[in-house]
């Protein structure tokens, strides 16, 4: 396997049609790239000409070492991490470009840090030749490494093997493939369908708005937010580019429930790749004339999928919020499957406090 470093053109056509995460896809990588504080860093795995394997990681230095993430903290990105296509279906073939690619992925960047570091000490600001040098020590308290990974990777083994701590995190998949409006709104729990039905009921719209609607969102998450004394690192700025960008090809779109005089009561930010509507931003808790309307938002957005999606090949929802206990008796109300992904880390008991110190807690 020969693994290279990619620029985003060549990224963009090495991404396979199904498989990965929204925020693989280029345009919302180019906005992350340019409002992160790390170096983007795309490696891409080959056999001859053929992309294997895809894997995004931010390099971030400081004084007291580097952090190599993918995702990057506190861009409200989900999962990232590593995406594979295997030319072969044999199970030893698929398991042999996993463990290829993570290693060779592992000591290029061990490379580049290594480099880095030997090149700022003489002095020198960009490398003139090749070097191999020794792989990426993950157990050394100066690098820190971390990745949410892609749901559709199943194997972090190799990672494990590398003296990585991985953990299964959950999000909930709800499938709609071959399924009609009423059927899917008749799999939810009763008391969600009551909700979605009381909110019918009221003077209120929900309507796709836009870079306005997406603006009001931001706005009611943050007061959120602050009302809850937790933090809110992303600026509007970031979320503006981000949605502006994916927008352009459909890929974001602004749900916003307002009552009868035009007054914003609640929204929801949706992102979509090839496979799945992502709940990204939003819908926080909002009560009209006795009821909850995040539900109708939800249902609104549903139906678009089913009857009118904004991506044709998109054929799942994902609604986020399955490793919060107090968001989980919301969710399950939908009926979705509950879906393992894997969280990469350096392991070692100084690692919480060395996540603290790289803001890697989000």
């Amino acid at each position: 396997m020969r693994v290279e470093q990619l620029e985003l053109d060549e990224w963009e056509s090495a991404l396979p049609s199904d498989g990965f995460e929204v925020f693989h896809l280029p345009d919302a990588l180019e906005v992350v790239d340019r409002h992160s504080d790390a170096e983007m860093k795309l490696f891409g795995g080959f056999k001859g000409q053929q992309p294997i394997a895809l894997l995004p990681v931010f390099v971030r230095r400081k004084s007291v070492g580097t952090a190599v993430t993918s995702p990057p903290p506190g861009m409200g990105i989900p999962r990232l991490g590593p995406i594979l296509m295997p030319t072969s279906p044999k199970r030893r073939k698929q398991e042999k470009v996993n463990n290829e690619f993570t290693e060779a992925v592992l000591q290029r960047v061990g490379t580049d840090l290594d480099l880095d570091a030997r090149l700022a000490e003489a002095g020198v600001e960009s490398p003139t030749a090749e070097r191999v040098l020794d792989s990426l020590d993950v157990d050394s308290r100066l690098t820190l490494f971390r990745m949410e990974c892609n749901a559709a990777y199943g194997d972090p083994r190799p990672y494990a093997w590398g003296n990585l701590q991985v953990e299964p995190h959950f999000t909930y998949f709800l499938d709609l493939a071959g399924r009609d409006a009423e059927g899917v709104r008749k799999s939810f729990s009763k008391s969600l369908r009551r909700e979605i039905r009381d909110a019918e009921d009221l003077d209120v719209t929900v309507e796709c708005e836009g870079v306005s609607g997406a603006r009001a969102i931001y706005r009611a998450t943050a007061e959120r937010f602050a009302e809850q004394d937790e933090p809110f690192a992303l600026s509007w700025a970031y979320v503006r580019n981000l949605f502006e960008a994916l927008a352009e090809e459909d890929r974001a779109r602004a749900y916003v429930a307002r009552d009868g005089d035009g007054e914003y009561l609640s929204g929801i930010t949706a992102l979509y790749s090839n496979d799945h509507a992502y709940f990204w931003q939003g819908g926080a808790k909002a009560i009209y004339e006795g009821t909850a309307v995040n539900s109708l938002i939800h249902w609104r957005l549903l139906k678009d999928i089913i009857e009118d999606p904004p991506v044709e090949s998109v054929t799942q929802y994902d609604l986020m919020g399955a490793n919060t206990e107090r968001l989980c008796r919301y969710k399950a109300k939908f009926g979705a499957d509950l879906e393992p992904y894997y969280v990469v880390e350096s392991s070692g008991a100084a690692m919480n406090v060395a996540k603290r110190a790289y803001e890697l807690v989000q």
